[in-house]
């Protein structure tokens, strides 16, 4: 089996509540860790593992919310399992790179879950996963359906008001009509589109 030679975090992003953001510092009390509460309310946590790798979390209070987005290279184990499993628990958001000798593993986190896994060695890459979420896709067909319903529903009434005009003796009330038809065409070029 191939050893790993480093993970390499390009981003990570964590969006926590000031509950979440108790939870995750307590979640940290096992390892070597500084916190720094700044001025503005914004938090720094650094994270040691005593071996040479760190990580830095810098909360910025936005709102309700503690949001941080940071990146990292770590070369041992312990802190690439800690960080892993925070991502996993406060469903963070992350593109993780594994690099090994000769090709690079890279997996994409949504919602603190991996979606999709790729491979890349020299310039080839290949999906080894992808999530296939079959709910969110019937969901998007249905949305697509209806919105043909829509259309069908807004030609059916194109055509009773051209019935209408077609019967229409009142240039005041042709006119009428016309500017119903003009906002109905309006609103079948933007649902087409």
């Amino acid at each position: 089996m191939a050893r790993r030679l480093a993970t390499e975090y390009v981003k990570a992003s964590l969006q926590l509540t000031e509950a979440q953001l108790t939870r995750f510092l307590q979640s940290l009390a096992l390892h070597s860790v500084g916190v720094k509460v700044l001025e503005n309310g914004n938090q720094e946590v650094v994270l040691e593992d005593g071996q040479g790798d760190e990580i830095t979390f810098l909360f910025e209070k936005q709102g309700n919310r503690y949001v941080c987005v940071t990146s990292c290279r770590l070369v041992h184990p312990k802190l690439t399992q800690v960080m892993h499993k925070l991502v996993a628990t406060f469903r963070g958001e992350a593109v993780v790179n594994r690099i090994f000798a000769g090709f690079t593993m890279t997996y994409y986190y949504e919602d603190g879950a991996v979606h999709k896994i790729e491979e890349r060695k020299q310039q080839e890459s290949r999906i080894i996963y992808e999530h296939k979420d079959s709910v969110h896709n019937l969901q998007k067909m249905f949305q697509k359906n209806s919105a043909e319903q829509h259309i069908d529903s807004l030609q059916k009434q194109v055509n009773m008001l051209l019935d209408e005009r077609n019967q229409a003796h009142s240039t005041e009330f042709i006119q009428h009509i016309d500017a119903q038809l003009s906002r109905l065409a309006h609103q079948l070029f933007i649902l087409e589109a």
